[in-house]
């Protein structure tokens, strides 16, 4: 069986960066995160953020380069990061207990599920236009 790959994106307006925190499982609950979700089969990674994103936020978006290095989950599962910029439609919070957005000093402080984590100097450089 070949890995599953999970896309995330990373909206960045001026000098904010959006996050969500997350309403489930359980033992993710409450912590924050680059919105997104799971390739499906014969989807390519741009395809399924924006699907993603248009399902959970509400959201047309254009897919950019990507953001960091790929994070392994588990065994098999592939995280991956994008940044993203808007492109019409209106955020809202359907997949999620709550969005935000976030300037670089805040990056470090967020409670952020831990696969994330990873990613905070490449959002840090993104944020500061490094």
């Amino acid at each position: 069986m070949s890995d599953q790959i999970v896309v995330a994106g990373a909206l960045i307006s001026g000098a904010a960066l959006l996050v969500a925190q997350r309403e489930r499982p359980p033992e993710l609950a409450g912590l924050w995160e680059l919105p997104g979700g799971k390739v499906a089969a014969g989807e390519s990674d741009e395809a399924a953020l924006a699907r993603e994103l248009q399902e959970e936020l509400g959201v047309e978006v254009t897919v950019g380069a990507r953001v960091g290095a790929d994070v392994a989950i588990g065994p098999s599962l592939i995280l991956r990061a994008y940044r993203v910029t808007q492109t019409g439609g209106t955020l809202q919070a359907n997949d999620h207990r709550a969005l935000r957005w976030i300037t670089v000093d805040e990056l470090e402080a967020l409670p952020w599920v831990p696969a994330d984590r990873t990613w905070l100097d490449d959002l840090r450089c993104a944020l500061t236009g490094q």
